[in-house]
């Protein structure tokens, strides 16, 4: 009896009944496609939904910052001129910072213009060095006298409290995370709250401040921190609190100011701040009281230069009824923030980008219904997915996950350029293309699932009937009986200590060794693989080992042509295109020099008379019958007294355990280099073998392993 498996359509394979293990419907609901993609579907719709991990935010920030640079904002009211301390200024009026009287004096003449609010975007928190008082301070041998006319002098700190007394002026703070010593500024606004925003708004323990004269003359204050996440500037505070005390950020602060109003009326819900008001005017910021900023290029217009405004040339319907931000753009004083358009403007230009997008009504947004819009798409377009991709071919469902991205695409763009909604597209895109690719994988793993268990099946027919012939088991004994017995080899030689082992995969494999003297002075030795597994294999491997001795006895003691010649002789008798990868090495026990000649093979490992001391012998070429007539040549190295040299098949890296996990030469490594130093050669053979059999322990052997190592004990 028989049942028919089927994968794609038009595909099915017949097998054999499963057995009671496999048929269990727990394993097999977890074979089948759409199960798996439902779950996986689950999964991403919840991470996205409740969760919200750096990488959602990078990701999500990265799709946003795309929006703005497809369709950066264009400017339409300018309510707001930057007064700039520039290159211009510095180079008329001195470097910066000025003496507080020349500001005095552009403050002045800012007043002469009538602007409807100064936002200043410099705190003056040290008093200034340069006032007359300071002068005399710095400089006693001036004498008592004139120190005294000095000190009777209004300070420059004064001079400037005067100049701000005439202007609504809103100086600028800067919240920080240290708890500084003395008073914490307060902002001179005043709030209408309904409900309680405290424990929503970002918080900053104190501030830095102007200093108290310059601070008492200012009409109010406003903070100048941004949102800055990854190097880049998206969100603006409207609102935070200084010790647990509301405080607006310069740019509205300087607005309300400007439009004479006497509060703010924050209103807040049950899901953060809802709304922040000024006269008629509402903006709806995020629940914790930032709003997204829409960026638009940076426009020289929106500066005038410090030096004109003092020098009185600047036309006076640029500045009258106007917002004023004051701040520095000079090199030097550059505050750059890097923008989603991937260009960076003055950290001043920030705030007057945020008063033009209040004035135009083009504000970002992110409402709560997003996510949950966002999650709905992820699992109505998901399940679309779950129950088509296993019924159609790759070619067609590949074709509704286009038509889902595209669709997703074009909503996210069309919200931002008309709604100003931020809808993350990203995230359902990224996650449908997950489901996507997971229904695939398990679609297509199921019905090549169905193919292995096939050919394993076959495999274990053939096995079974070999062990029953007892044809395998003869030839492994041939096999063995082929390769040298180190204990007969050479007799009470005590100038070096040689053994070697081989433990087939199979019953018989490929995997061979060789050793012999050459003379009374020379010991030569190989290791060696050949491609394949099985009866094939041993064959090819007993041939190969016949032919290469043939050769060296030849042509002994030039190693590259000994390998060369074998690479002839053995690729002539090669009907089943097998190669053999292949080390051969030649000792002069009386001196420790060392050739060897490395076609393919694993490199010999040289271990130091005292341990821990490891060197890789690299040189190699291409494995015999690969490449007809390569020039092989041999390397050389040298032995010390105790060194001992181990050569291994890739059987002992290649070594794997239960899990699937390989043995690796990085694991061989470590073993020898903290063998212990006075092994015999038998002790580090036997060493190598137990670390291999206690790794793979329960697992079936991949692969031959053999090794076979060289102590050389004359000095």
């Amino acid at each position: 009896m028989s049942v028919v498996a089927r994968g794609w359509p038009g595909n099915a394979v017949s097998i054999r009944p499963q057995t009671a293990v496999e048929g269990t419907a727990w394993s097999a609901w977890l074979r089948r496609p759409r199960f798996l993609g439902a779950v996986l579907l689950v999964i991403l719709a919840g991470v996205h939904h409740f969760a919200d991990t750096p990488l959602q935010s990078w990701l999500r920030n990265a799709w946003f910052d795309a929006y703005q640079a497809m369709m950066p904002r264009s400017r339409v009211s300018a309510p707001a001129v930057i007064v700039a301390v520039d290159e211009k200024s510095l180079a008329q009026l001195g470097q910066w910072p000025w003496p507080r009287t020349l500001v005095a004096r552009v403050f002045e003449r800012l007043a002469e213009y009538r602007p409807l609010a100064v936002g200043v975007d410099v705190i003056f928190a040290e008093p200034d060095r340069l006032s007359p008082g300071a002068i005399a301070e710095l400089h006693p041998q001036i004498g008592s006298a004139l120190a005294l006319q000095l000190k009777s002098l209004l300070s420059n700190d004064e001079v400037l409290a005067a100049a701000i007394k005439r202007l609504p002026v809103v100086l600028g703070v800067a919240g920080t995370y240290e708890r500084a010593e003395g008073a914490v500024p307060r902002s001179a606004a005043s709030f209408r709250l309904q409900g309680d925003p405290l424990p929503i708004l970002r918080h900053f323990p104190s501030a830095l401040a102007s200093t108290e004269t310059i601070d008492a003359a200012a009409t109010s204050r406003g903070l100048l921190n941004a949102d800055v996440r990854h190097g880049v500037v998206r969100r603006v505070p409207l609102l935070a609190a200084v010790a647990n005390t509301p405080f607006p950020s310069l740019s509205l602060e300087t607005l309300r100011v400007g439009v004479r109003e006497a509060a703010f009326v924050i209103r807040t819900g049950a899901h953060g701040i809802e709304s922040i008001e000024i006269g008629d005017a509402r903006i709806r910021p995020d629940a914790d009281g930032h709003i997204w900023v829409r960026f638009g290029p940076h426009d020289p217009a929106r500066f005038v230069s410090a030096a004109d405004v003092l020098a009185g040339t600047v036309d006076a319907e640029r500045i009258a009824g106007k917002l004023v931000l004051f701040g520095g753009t000079g090199m030097g004083l550059v505050d750059l923030q890097a923008t989603p358009l991937g260009d960076h403007i003055y950290g001043i230009e920030v705030h007057a980008q945020v008063l033009e997008n209040i004035f135009d009504g083009n504000l970002l947004g992110r409402p709560r219904w997003a996510r949950w819009a966002e999650t709905a798409l992820i699992v109505v377009l998901g399940a679309l997915l779950v129950f088509a991709v296993p019924a159609l071919s790759p070619a067609r469902s590949s074709l509704i996950l286009g038509a889902a991205t595209g669709g997703l695409l074009l909503l996210g763009m069309a919200l931002y350029r008309y709604t100003g909604v931020l809808f993350d597209a990203a995230a359902p895109v990224i996650d449908l293309n997950l489901v996507f690719g997971g229904l695939l994988r398990t679609t297509l793993a199921e019905s090549a699932r169905q193919r292995e268990r096939l050919q394993r099946e076959l495999q274990a027919e053939r096995e079974a009937a070999a062990r029953m012939a007892g044809e395998l088991e003869a030839a492994r004994r041939v096999q063995i009986g082929m390769l040298p017995v180190p204990a007969l080899a050479f007799g009470d030689e005590r100038r070096f200590d040689l053994h070697a082992s081989m433990e087939p995969a199979r019953e018989v494999g490929g995997d061979l060794y060789d050793f012999y003297m050459i003379g009374k002075s020379r010991l030569f030795f190989m290791v060696g693989d050949v491609s394949g597994k099985g009866m094939p294999a041993s064959i090819f491997m007993a041939l190969s080992k016949a032919l290469y001795k043939s050769a060296a006895l030849r042509s002994l003691p030039d190693l590259g042509r000994t390998m060369a010649e074998a690479n002839v002789e053995i690729t002539r008798e090669n009907p089943e295109l097998l190669f053999v990868t292949l080390v051969a090495c030649m000792l002069d026990v009386e001196t420790g020099e060392l050739a060897y000649c490395n076609a393919g093979h694993e490199p010999p490992q040289q271990i130091g008379a005292g341990g821990g001391s490891v060197r890789q012998l690299k040189a190699a070429g291409p494995p015999l019958c690969t490449l007809e007539n390569y020039p092989y040549a041999a390397a050389h190295a040298r032995m010390a007294r105790g060194e001992s040299l181990i050569l291994v098949s890739d059987g002992v890296a290649e070594a794997m355990n239960s899990a699937g996990e390989l043995f690796g030469r990085a694991r061989l490594d470590r073993l020898l280099a903290k063998m212990p130093a006075g092994l015999s050669a038998a002790e580090q053979v036997e060493a190598v073998n137990d670390e291999v059999r206690r790794f793979s322990a329960g697992a079936e052997m991949a692969d031959d392993v053999t090794v076979l190592v060289v102590r050389w004990a004359r000095a």
